[in-house]
């Protein structure tokens, strides 16, 4: 009697839903692997809000939006009733520019000038109502001479909010009264040029403790450093979003510069050492990040944008620079706050 001829099953032999299942099962199982946990993937590029409004004419009327400036309207004067504080010392750091992004339809810009033994710079603060998500899309661009920076642009939530800056700088958030998040430039004592890469200076209840036994921002900086260029403008855009309750650590944080997603940061990650410094996020290797418990009170919501332009010496003893430019240039345009991603200006 012959034996029973033994057939070899393929791939081909299966049915459509056997197929579906085991590659569910590897990836299943290939996620487990690696530690990593599935996050939809963040749009990308000119598919955001400003795709819908050419120049961005128009946009402060979309729903989402939750506060837009484009320094088109008025004086310098009427910039404090569109903003809650506005810090101009001595008149001399504030000041309107025919300079503009070349997708912008508009025709001026905002110029802060910082002097270094003069003034440190000056600001625009506002408040919106409190949102569980945000987006920040604005432009910038540096001076061809300018120096390091020592903070920038801000965006965060007060419990009750206040209507101007509020930091409290070298002491941790409780938890249910304030988040800060700076996309700020930083030079890592001199390793990179003037003004430096880009990076989140972050303040919440889980960071980690300074040498000196204060809690200064953590710098959460992405895998690959991105230089802040000079003379030229850069749309940046971050992202915050809180954790879904107290005693979860789902909020994320992402950056985009010109429509390209250069870091999102999620419980999962890979990241570098986290001490009182901060940590770098990693393509690979590395330990999975602990995530974002960004608030122990669902009350704290993102409600406030700080437009900073902060120098001063001691940021560029810090970087070692010598003989550094005394006369610091930067200029904004075109800043939308939404609960949805704005993107580039479409032309």
């Amino acid at each position: 009697m012959k034996s029973p001829r033994i057939r070899r099953i393929t791939i081909l032999d299966l049915g459509a839903a056997a197929v579906i299942g085991l590659l569910g099962l590897w990836l299943f199982s290939h996620s487990a692997a690696t530690g990593e946990e599935s996050k939809a993937r963040l749009p990308e590029g000119r598919v955001g809000i400003a795709a819908k409004y050419l120049g961005d004419a128009g946009i402060e009327r979309d729903p989402a939006v939750l506060f837009a400036e484009n320094f088109e309207r008025g004086n310098l004067e009427d910039l404090g009733k569109r903003w809650s504080e506005v810090s101009n010392k001595d008149g001399k750091v504030l000041a309107f520019s025919d300079g503009v992004p070349s997708d912008s339809s508009g025709k001026r810009s905002l110029q802060m000038t910082g002097t270094l033994g003069e003034n440190s710079g000056g600001h625009l603060y506002t408040t919106y109502p409190g949102v569980d998500q945000a987006y920040l899309r604005f432009y910038t661009k540096f001076a061809s001479d300018h120096a390091y920076e020592h903070h920038f642009v801000e965006l965060g939530g007060y419990n009750p909010p206040t209507p101007w800056p509020n930091p409290r700088a070298g002491t941790r958030p409780a938890g249910n009264d304030r988040l800060m998040v700076f996309i700020d430039p930083i030079g890592n004592y001199g390793k990179y040029p003037p003004p430096g890469v880009w990076m989140l200076y972050t303040y919440w209840s889980e960071m980690k403790i300074s040498a000196d036994g204060k809690y200064w921002g953590n710098c959460i900086n992405p895998a690959q450093p991105q230089q802040v260029p000079r003379d030229k403008w850069q749309c940046v855009e971050l992202m915050i979003q809180m954790n879904s309750a107290p005693d979860k650590a789902d909020g994320e944080l992402a950056l985009w510069l010109d429509g390209k997603l250069v870091t999102h940061i999620f419980k999962g990650i890979p990241r570098g050492l986290w001490s009182g410094m901060g940590f770098d996020v990693l393509s690979k290797g590395g330990e999975p990040f602990e995530g974002l418990r960004l608030r122990t009170d669902n009350a704290l919501k993102i409600n406030h944008l700080w437009l900073e332009h902060y120098v001063d010496e001691g940021t560029q003893r810090q970087n070692r620079l010598e003989d550094p430019n005394r006369v610091n240039r930067v200029w904004f345009d075109d800043i939308v706050v939404s609960t949805a991603y704005v993107g580039p200006i479409q032309k």
